[in-house]
């Protein structure tokens, strides 16, 4: 039986890449058997099969390189039990992550469908669970670039550590909107979902009645909405009891086109 192998049959042999072994020649992990003076040429022999094979094994497994280097250089049983349970802990940890990353997505996702299929410049009342936000007060008129208090906002959270897929939301006061100035905004707000963690008091919209409607368009299209709502709350004999609520459900973070944009509106309301 062939006792040494070029890099190349060696490489075919045991299925790894001839720039991978080089790596592992580089850096003490596996090196060949011995390199041929003349030519530079590596042989690995058949001994080295099995370490290779506990390596890919471990790498496998994800194991980090400097921690397979420490192994091979002491080759204890406790070492590998514990690099295991270390490994263990830390896959155990990203499956939280993923399972996070995966009710994020499939909110979003029933989000958008909900959005795209919506009725527009319809009223409909609705009750609505409560809604963390992590909230920036702000006043902001109708045509001022809201990213600069957008990255404010998400500074003083720490909302740019993690993954956040909440909606962006700006308000009106309640006394704005009962003197109809809707080009003026008090607040930036967040939605946080269950699972996002923040460090910063966050505030919550209460569960209550809202009137809401939904259209095509962004802020910059909303007053005309509010109006009808008010209109609408005048002749149910409603009163408002809060500051709006007002989120583009589909915007540029979605789609470029623009006739495509969704702003939903929601006003807090109580009967008389």
């Amino acid at each position: 039986m062939k006792k040494y192998f070029t890099i190349g049959e060696f490489s075919r042999l045991l299925d790894i890449k001839i720039a991978t072994l080089r790596y592992y020649d580089e850096i003490g992990l596996l090196r060949p058997a011995f390199t041929d003076e003349n030519n530079n040429y590596r042989y690995y022999s058949t001994e080295q099969f099995e370490r290779l094979n506990s390596i890919k094994y471990l790498r496998a497994l994800d194991l980090p390189i400097n921690e397979l280097l420490d192994f091979f250089d002491y080759r204890e049983i406790d070492t590998l039990i514990e690099m295991l349970k270390k490994q263990k802990a830390e896959i155990a940890r990203k499956k939280r992550e993923l399972e996070i990353i995966e009710k994020k997505i499939n909110r979003r996702l029933e989000r958008i469908d909900d959005a795209v299929n919506t009725a527009l410049d319809t009223i409909s009342e609705v009750e609505l669970p409560e809604m963390r936000a992590a909230y920036l007060r702000h006043d902001y008129v109708l045509g001022d670039d809201i990213e600069f208090p957008i990255s404010e906002l998400r500074t003083m959270f720490g909302i740019n550590r993690d993954i956040f897929l909440g909606k962006i939301g700006i308000s009106i006061s309640s006394s704005n909107i009962k003197s109809e100035n809707f080009n003026q905004y008090s607040g930036i707000f967040m939605l946080i979902e269950e699972e996002d963690k923040i460090e910063a008091p966050t505030i919550t919209f209460p569960s209550r009645n809202y009137l809401r409607i939904r259209f095509k368009g962004t802020h910059m299209d909303a007053t005309y909405y509010y109006k009808k709502l008010l209109s609408y709350m005048k002749k149910k004999h409603y009163k408002l009891i809060g500051d709006s609520i007002e989120i583009t459900l589909i915007d540029y973070g979605i789609t470029n086109d623009l006739d495509k944009y969704v702003t939903e509106i929601l006003l807090p309301f109580v009967h008389i």
